[in-house]
């Protein structure tokens, strides 16, 4: 088992979640569309890419189409065309569709030029059309065929910052909907997933059945035992020897088992060690690491990358509540429901609905694993690196909230 970080896996390198493909691999063969969702780092799309391997190795046809990039409609169906490039032979009515502007030469075109011809193609008045034609060709060919749609909900929110219109996201869901209810038969079945919640957008954007069609499926985290077995089995792999305890002792620093960031406080261990010539990694090089390392220059990226997701998540104001309510979390611990009604009544004077607006956002950082909500009803960070940083960069120069509004009351 080699260690990976920042890049999906499969084959010998996948790790645990046996009993998570068991599930999907279930509702696939029942026919069900997912939505699967989760944290971000959890590995989803590693979880879609095994799926889809084994899938394969059982007669499967399995397409993977990432639309991260894609700014309209027309450029999501061009990845899914792209995705299709190895089975485009079997794209009958689609291929002898697209064929005037694609050519006579399907079979030697590239995947990229393939994409590239067909988004020619598409406009605001073709691609729901030739998008159907495409996933019907799809689902119509020899066996059963898996198509993943991967970072959909990054697309959708792209497409609502155009100009804050709904109906770009409302138009594309429906349509999708619509496709796979009522033209699709059993032989293509879709998953779709992202590193942003499609769930909490839909609610907010009082449209939450145009995905009634998807079944949720939530990938959760590494149990203590599964985040230490992994490290352990890294470090055999890589002939490092480890200090009893210390595969634990990693998990307990970091508060809950993301893959990715299991596999990165390894990797930073592993080189730590290289570094200094050290034999074995003890637990005191765990604490070492973990101040210099994952919350030091180095280790800044992969923290960045939890608010450059949320940025491209949220509006501006829900963006700037947001980042309200963490650094309150941070600074303070916890955020505690006193807290929250303190900042209902601060933002009340220039947000309207600032109590709804602050529960949605609520909704979007517990869903997408910054906050998890304690039985009392406060909410606490889950990954410890990012409360760590979250703290470093506002406890200077953040006043708590319930401060703020008594020198307003004053």
């Amino acid at each position: 088992m080699q260690s990976s970080t920042g890049r999906w896996v499969s084959g010998d390198d996948f790790f645990d979640r046996d009993s998570e493909l068991r599930s999907l691999e279930s509702l696939v063969h029942e026919g069900n569309h997912v939505l699967l969702s989760g944290q971000r780092r959890m590995g989803k799309t590693s979880v879609v890419r095994e799926l889809g391997r084994r899938l394969e190795a059982r007669g499967w046809t399995f397409l993977f189409a990432d639309v991260e990039g894609a700014t309209c409609a027309e450029e999501v169906i061009a990845e899914i065309a792209k995705a299709a490039h190895p089975i485009r032979g079997k794209l009958s009515t689609f291929g002898n569709a697209m064929r005037h502007w694609i050519g006579n030469s399907v079979e030697e075109i590239s995947a990229g030029d393939f994409a590239v011809k067909i988004r020619a193609g598409l406009n605001a008045g073709t691609w729901r059309r030739d998008g159907e034609t495409l996933l019907r060709d799809c689902a119509n060919c020899p066996g059963q065929v898996l198509l993943v749609i991967d970072e959909l909900p990054i697309f959708l929110k792209r497409a609502l910052q155009v100009d804050g219109d709904k109906r770009r996201v409302d138009e594309f869901l429906s349509w999708l909907r619509g496709v796979l209810q009522n033209s699709i038969s059993q032989g293509l079945v879709v998953i779709v997933s992202g590193s942003i919640g499609l769930t909490p957008l839909v609610r907010r954007l009082g449209i939450p059945d145009r995905i009634n069609h998807l079944y949720e499926y939530r990938l959760g985290p590494w149990t203590r035992e599964a985040s230490s077995e992994c490290f352990e089995r890294l470090a055999q792999h890589c002939g490092l020897k480890i200090e009893e305890g210390v595969a634990g002792a990693v998990y307990e620093k970091l508060g809950i088992g993301i893959p990715y960031h299991v596999q990165s406080f390894f990797a930073r261990l592993r080189d730590f060690a290289t570094m200094h010539g050290l034999n074995m990694v003890t637990l005191q090089d765990v604490d070492e690491v973990y101040l210099t390392e994952l919350l030091g220059p180095s280790g800044q990226n992969s923290l960045v990358h939890y608010e450059t997701r949320l940025k491209d998540g949220l509006d501006d104001e829900s963006f700037s509540i947001a980042m309200e309510l963490l650094a309150e979390a941070a600074t303070q611990d916890e955020l505690t429901t006193n807290a929250l009604r303190c900042l209902q009544r601060l933002y009340a004077p220039v947000v309207s609905n600032a109590s709804i607006l602050i529960a949605d956002t609520l909704e979007i950082l517990e869903h997408d694993g910054y906050l998890e909500k304690t039985a009392e009803g406060s909410y606490l960070f889950c990954l410890h690196p990012l409360k760590d940083w979250w703290s470093a960069r506002f406890r200077g120069h953040h006043i708590p909230v319930a401060k703020r509004l008594s020198a307003r009351d004053a």
